[in-house]
């Protein structure tokens, strides 16, 4: 029987493109009903998409593997972003006010506004975190309401290159899959893995990859920094390659002797450990190839968190992602930052209900695609697929409320933190913002017009009185010489 309503996500990975449908319940639960993962590591390098049309192939047929185990066509699918190029930067708005000024909504909804209208060189604005505006002297989360002299509004603009923004739409377009919204992965996975009181007290959560880790800072439930370095899982693996084997006996390696940290005295100096049936390699220079990488990765994250929260992380550093599960993490990230509380969030805080062995596994590998599953509110459901209709192709259309929102984007203070817009979204909102301007400066114009024809008004008038005055003068004169 065909499922009749579902959410449809689909990661975008360095190593490989994974779609999942689940189906959410009342009680906030999900049951997955199907998953499909495909190889993306020829066309999709540290996050960032290098062949279009073998991107957009895949994606095709991750969706014709959904849509077969469901039974249903899919009208629209959810969409992960992440990816190497991906940075934050802070950026202040501020106004000058007339004394005593009341801060009112518009005035808010203005410096969001003029923050994301912001211009950067190749780059884009992909989402902002506001962190706070200072009133004064104050620092205030909501500052509607308080009168001041002056305010600033200081926020956490997420970038990433115009390129990849336009390749990642142009890989969905060339597919003929309708994107219902596009979430910011690392927000996505957070808001699956991090509990409350980590997000309020201050925390660290690392996801290491294949190909790249992406760093993300919360304090006081705000996201207040976020990067992604070009190092990951891979990396320790293709070191392991210098002792002459493939990558894939490289990473069976790995996942069976490789520690991220070993004390001295437990390293045996006579073990060999087998790479093949003719070839042995000794135990310590296995375990310094690995542990030199991890040390690196390690290092280059704690280089990333800002220095005004490295003493502040008082809900500790939590680790996720496939890197992760390399034996004695936790351990290496506590010798290199000196913080205690570290944990590794092998699975999100969600109920999952699957019969996937790879989402049982709880080995912090599909959190991410789980998050983004989780954050979907729109029914991506269509019509039955007849299984005796051999030639049924047609493409089905996009939701009501996807079209809705393409057709009148929301506004900025409307958009939840996490959420991208979708190209047909931005379009319709630069041609809003087009008309605005437009109907401004006509406005403009009109007012400068009118203005104009009162000055020379005035000055005629002024001009007539002048020769008034001019000629009475004369002839008042005339009248005392004649006298």
């Amino acid at each position: 029987m065909a499922a009749k309503d579902f959410i449809v996500a689909i990661e975008l990975g360095s190593s490989k493109m994974t779609g999942i449908a689940g189906k959410k319940n009342p009680d906030g639960s999900i049951n997955v009903l199907a998953v499909i993962k495909e190889d993306s590591s020829s066309f999709i390098r540290k996050g960032v998409i290098y062949n279009i049309d073998k991107t957009a192939l895949c994606i095709t047929g991750i969706v014709n593997k959904l849509e077969a185990q469901l039974k249903a066509r899919i009208t629209q699918v959810y969409v992960g972003v992440g990816g190497q190029s991906i940075r934050s930067v802070k950026n202040v708005i501020s106004r000058d006010l007339p004394s005593d000024t009341k801060v009112t909504q518009d005035l808010v909804i203005d410096l969001m506004d003029n923050n994301r209208n912001w211009v950067y060189s190749d780059q884009e604005i992909l989402d902002v975190a506001v962190q706070e505006y200072k009133v004064d002297s104050q620092a205030q989360i909501d500052p509607v309401g308080i009168q001041c002299n002056h305010i600033e509004g200081n926020f956490l603009n997420i970038l990433q290159r115009k390129s990849f923004y336009k390749v990642l739409n142009k890989c969905f377009e060339t597919a003929e899959i309708n994107v219902a919204e596009m979430y910011l992965a690392p927000l996505a996975l957070a808001d699956s893995v991090l509990t409350e009181a980590e997000k309020r007290s201050g925390c660290a959560l690392v996801d290491i990859g294949a190909d790249t880790t992406t760093i993300s800072v919360f304090s006081k439930n705000i996201l207040r920094y976020l990067a992604v370095i070009p190092l990951g899982g891979n990396n320790i693996t293709k070191d392991i390659t210098s002792l002459q084997m493939e990558e894939c006996e490289a990473e069976k390696m790995k996942l069976k002797y490789g520690s991220a940290f070993t004390e001295n005295n437990e390293i045996d100096d006579t073990l060999k450990l087998s790479i093949d049936a003719d070839r042995q390699v000794e135990s310590r220079k296995f375990i310094e190839i690995v542990e030199s990488r991890m040390e690196e990765i390690i290092e280059n994250v704690w280089c990333q968190i800002p220095a005004e929260y490295c003493d502040k992380l008082l809900g500790g550093i939590i680790l996720t992602g496939g890197g992760a599960n390399l034996k004695n993490t936790e351990k290496a990230f506590c010798n290199h930052t000196r913080i205690d509380k570290i944990r590794t969030a092998k699975f999100v805080t969600h109920t999952i209900t699957s019969s996937n062995s790879e989402i049982n596994a709880k080995n912090g590998m599909m959190n991410t695609l789980l998050g983004l599953l989780a954050k979907g509110d729109i029914n991506c459901a269509g019509e039955d697929i007849d299984p005796d209709d051999l030639f049924n192709n047609t493409k089905p259309t996009a939701s009501t409320l996807a079209e809705a929102r393409a057709k009148n984007p929301r506004k900025q203070s409307e958009i939840p933190t996490g959420v991208i817009l979708t190209e047909a979204e931005k379009q319709a909102a630069e041609e809003e913002e087009r008309k605005k301007k437009e109907e401004e400066e006509r406005i403009a114009n009109e007012k400068k017009a009118e203005e104009e024809r009162l000055r020379e008004e005035e000055r005629k008038k002024n001009s007539k009185i002048n020769k008034l005055l001019n000629w009475a003068k004369v002839m008042g004169k005339r009248m005392m010489e004649e006298e």
